[in-house]
C-alpha cells in the first residue's frame, strides 16, 4: 500500500516491492528525476492535495526539508539538460537508419530524420560527444553559417556545420552524399 507513505523511488524504478517502496532519490539519474517531476505533474494536476507525508521532504511542521530543495535543484539541472539536448537535436538530429541480414546497414538524412522537422536534408556524420563510448549518427547541414555563428563573426565558408570539431565522415561514404550503405 502507497497509503500514508512517500514511494517517490518506486514512481521511476517501478519497485513496488517493499525494498523500493522509499523516499530516496538521491542517486536517481538526471532522467529519472525528469520522470518523478512527471507524475509530480500529474498528480498535482489531476488530484486534491490533502496533507503532506512527514519524512525526507517535509518536516512536522509541513515545511519543505533541505531534501526537497536538493531534489527540486535536481530535477531543475534534469531540465536544463534536456533543453540543451532538444537543442542540440535541433542542430544535429539523429540519422536514419536501417539494418538487414541481407543488405547491411545504411544511414540516411531527409527533411524529417530523427523526427526533427527542417528545410535542410543534410549529411550523416559521426558525432562524438564528451562522455559517450561511442558516436552517434546525426545530419549536418551542409550550406550556410555554423549554427554557433554569432552575428559578427567573420564571413563564413558556406559550408554549414560541416566543420564542425566533434564531427567525423563515415569511412567509405561520399562526403555529400545523403545516403551510406554499408554491405555485409
Amino acid at each position: 500500500s502507497l497509503s500514508g507513505r512517500d514511494a517517490s523511488r518506486a514512481f521511476v524504478t517501478g519497485d513496488y516491492s517493499e525494498a523500493g517502496l522509499v523516499d530516496d532519490v538521491s542517486d536517481l539519474s538526471s532522467s529519472e528525476m525528469l520522470t518523478l517531476q512527471h507524475w509530480l505533474s500529474f498528480y498535482e494536476k489531476n488530484y486534491v492535495c490533502v496533507g503532506r507525508v512527514i519524512g525526507r521532504f517535509y518536516g512536522e511542521d509541513g515545511l519543505p526539508t533541505p531534501a526537497l530543495t536538493q531534489v527540486e535543484a535536481m530535477i531543475t539541472r534534469g531540465l536544463e539538460a534536456n533543453k540543451l539536448e532538444l537543442q542540440e537535436k535541433q542542430t544535429f538530429p539523429p540519422c536514419n537508419t536501417e539494418w538487414s541480414s541481407a543488405r547491411g546497414s545504411r544511414l540516411w538524412c531527409s527533411q524529417k530524420s530523427g523526427g526533427v522537422s527542417r528545410d535542410w536534408i543534410g549529411v550523416p556524420r559521426k558525432l562524438y560527444q564528451p562522455g559517450a563510448k561511442e558516436p552517434r549518427c546525426v545530419c549536418v547541414r551542409t550550406t550556410g553559417p555554423p549554427s554557433d555563428q554569432m552575428p559578427d563573426s567573420p564571413p563564413h565558408r558556406n559550408r554549414g556545420d560541416l566543420d564542425h570539431p566533434n564531427l567525423a565522415e563515415y569511412t567509405g561514404c561520399p562526403p555529400l552524399a545523403i545516403t551510406c550503405s554499408f554491405p555485409l
